[in-house]
C-alpha cells in the first residue's frame, strides 16, 4: 500500500493540495525531489486521482442538494444507466447500490423547479430509469471529499504494514 512518508504526504495534500513539494519537504525533512518522486508514484498508482477547487454550491447558484434514488430496469451486471446518470452534469456522485433501488445519485440544482427539471430531462432521456426517489437535503453538516488514511499507530495501519514488509 504505502509507508508513513505517503501517509503524511497524502494528509498534508489532503489539507490543501496547492501545498510545494518545498513545503512538504521542509514539513517532513526530505528534500523536494524526494516529496516529487513519491507524489508522482502515488499518482502513477491511482491513490492520488487528481487535483481540483471546492467551490462554494451557494456561491455558484447550486444551493439545493438532493439525493436521489434510481430503479432501473437494465439487467443485473449492467451499467448502463449508471454511466448515463454520470454523465448529467448537475450529478456529483453515482453509485450502484444493493437493495430494492439500483443507483443513488448526489445532484446539485439551482431550486426545486430545477431539480424537476433535471429529474424529467435528464434522468427521463435515460430509457432505463423506471422510477426516482429524491430526498432534499435541508442542511449540511459535513461534506468532504477527505479519507481517513489513518495513522501510524492505529492497528489496521499497523497490520497493514506488516503485510507489506512480509
Amino acid at each position: 500500500m504505502f509507508d508513513s512518508i505517503d501517509r503524511q504526504i497524502i494528509v498534508i495534500l489532503q489539507q490543501n493540495a496547492r501545498t510545494t513539494n518545498a513545503d512538504i519537504a521542509r514539513q517532513l525533512g526530505m528534500a523536494p525531489s524526494a516529496i516529487l518522486e513519491r507524489i508522482r508514484k502515488l499518482e502513477n498508482r491511482g491513490v492520488i486521482q487528481g487535483y481540483e477547487a471546492r467551490l462554494s454550491p451557494k456561491a455558484v447558484g447550486l444551493g439545493l442538494l438532493a439525493f436521489v434514488f434510481i430503479r432501473s430496469d437494465e439487467r443485473a451486471g449492467a451499467d448502463d444507466t449508471g454511466l448515463r446518470l454520470a454523465e448529467v452534469p448537475e450529478v456529483q456522485e453515482v453509485h450502484h447500490v444493493a437493495g430494492e433501488d439500483c443507483y443513488l445519485a448526489k445532484v446539485r440544482a439551482r431550486d426545486p423547479e430545477d431539480l424537476a427539471r433535471i429529474l424529467r430531462e435528464r434522468f427521463g432521456a435515460i430509457p432505463q430509469v423506471r422510477s426516482t426517489r429524491s430526498t432534499i437535503a435541508l442542511g449540511t453538516l459535513k461534506e468532504s471529499a477527505r479519507l481517513a488514511v489513518g495513522q501510524p499507530d492505529e492497528p489496521q495501519v499497523r497490520a497493514a504494514e506488516a503485510g507489506d514488509a512480509a
